[in-house]
């Protein structure tokens, strides 16, 4: 038998429930001798950690750097290595794009450009309303390229989704995005021979947008990355018997729970709003993974400042979690975004697991340092979600 195999034998239907908290990006280095998290005030995090098992995960393997939908698929029990996801088809679901059988879809950037440079590929976090009356302008005047026809889906701020639709169409696209500032726009190349038409068609697009833009002080081009057409996954319902929420408010992430059969409730902006969704939806599922976009976003402005508020509000809310008294509490990240580094690292995540069955270490603190001192250890984080089930009583014994 393989691995998800004995999982899924093994897995039991109980009513112990599972709180999964996701710091995105939570992970550091130190900046005058302190991560964020170091320097943070976190006293219900560091309870937590007091009073459970502590360690380290990788992502993916050590030393590789991940995307948001590898780490994350690892955290809900999938190899990464085997289950490749685009981020397009996460950022489309999470904004309710209908993706069918003759459809591509990416993730966009509005970004800036000048003298043929992309000096920010963020247009500078325009607003999402903004966003939202670019794309219907350019959903307006764009007309079909190359035989496809093309729809942009806003996202928050400079984000969006790119719909392109024609028979044909393959997903073996290299990204069009030179992913750094400063650097000159790059096209889709195609990663296979049969994708060399779709990468004319993408890069037709491209031009275009980037011709019918021209002039505007910001958000004059646009870059696509994670072409993907819709992948067949299992479900955790049907892996794990587990009956899975989503409480998160940025569209890949609510997209890659949908892609994995989690409910996805509706949830406010803050981060005050997922524990609201969490205490008013907490009686309806047995799973919850619960998403902190923020810290990620201040990791990749490099503000430390930032990401340090957006953790202490954070910590902040963990009392409101624990009034509902679930069975398990895991808190940890999908990857690590340094501040010093402006972007995802290969460094492993802080993790903690808190249940009645958990075996307290000697850590106290909930740090990335501390955490590296716990009795977890440094393992895959494909296998945080064994843990969970296991400190959930939901497996059963494997082997006589």
């Amino acid at each position: 038998m393989t691995r998800d195999e004995i999982i899924a034998d093994l897995s039991l239907k109980t009513d112990s429930k599972i709180v999964l908290l996701v710091m995105d990006g939570l992970g550091d280095l130190p900046v005058e001798g302190k991560t964020p998290l170091e320097a943070a005030r976190t006293p219900h995090l560091d309870r937590l950690a007091a009073e459970g098992a502590c360690g380290l995960s990788d992502p993916v393997l050590m030393g590789i750097t991940p995307g948001s939908g590898p780490a994350h698929l690892s955290l809900f029990g999938y190899d990464p290595t085997r289950f490749m996801l685009g981020r397009g088809i996460l950022e489309a679901l999470g904004v309710d794009v209908e993706v069918g059988e003759n459809d591509l879809v990416a993730r966009g950037n509005f970004a800036t450009m000048t003298n043929d440079l992309v000096t920010d590929r963020r247009a500078g976090r325009i607003p999402t309303e903004e966003n939202a009356r670019i794309c219907e302008t350019i959903n307006r005047d764009l007309g079909s390229v190359e035989g496809a026809e093309v729809r942009l889906y806003p996202g928050k701020e400079h984000r969006f989704v790119a719909k392109f639709t024609r028979s044909g169409l393959s997903d073996e696209l290299s990204d069009a995005d030179p992913q750094k500032n400063n650097l000159p726009r790059t096209p889709a190349r195609p990663l296979s021979p049969k994708a060399e038409e779709t990468a004319g068609i993408v890069n037709a697009f491209l031009d275009r947008v980037t011709k019918m833009r021209a002039g505007a002080p910001r958000a004059n081009t646009v870059l696509l990355r994670g072409f993907a057409r819709y992948p067949d996954i299992p479900t955790m319902s049907s892996r794990y018997r587990l009956n899975p929420a989503a409480i998160a408010n940025y569209p890949m992430y609510r997209g890659l729970a949908k892609l994995v059969g989690m409910d996805v409730p509706q949830v406010g902006p803050d981060v005050e709003d997922l524990f609201t969704t969490l205490e008013n939806r907490f009686a309806d599922f047995d799973f919850f993974y619960v998403h902190v976009k923020k810290t990620d976003s201040a990791g990749e402005d490099g503000c430390s400042p930032d990401k340090l508020a957006v953790i202490e509000n954070t910590d902040a809310q963990i009392p409101r979690l624990l009034a509902l008294n679930p069975d398990v509490v895991v808190v940890t990240s999908d990857h690590s975004t340094p501040c010093p580094m402006k972007g995802h690292s290969w460094h492993p995540n802080p993790i903690l697991i808190r249940a009645a069955n958990a075996m307290p270490d000697e850590v106290e603190r909930f740090s990335e340092r501390a955490c590296g001192r716990g009795h977890l250890g440094r393992f895959p984080a494909m296998n945080a979600l064994t843990l969970m089930l296991a400190h959930a009583g939901k497996l059963k014994k494997y082997g006589a």
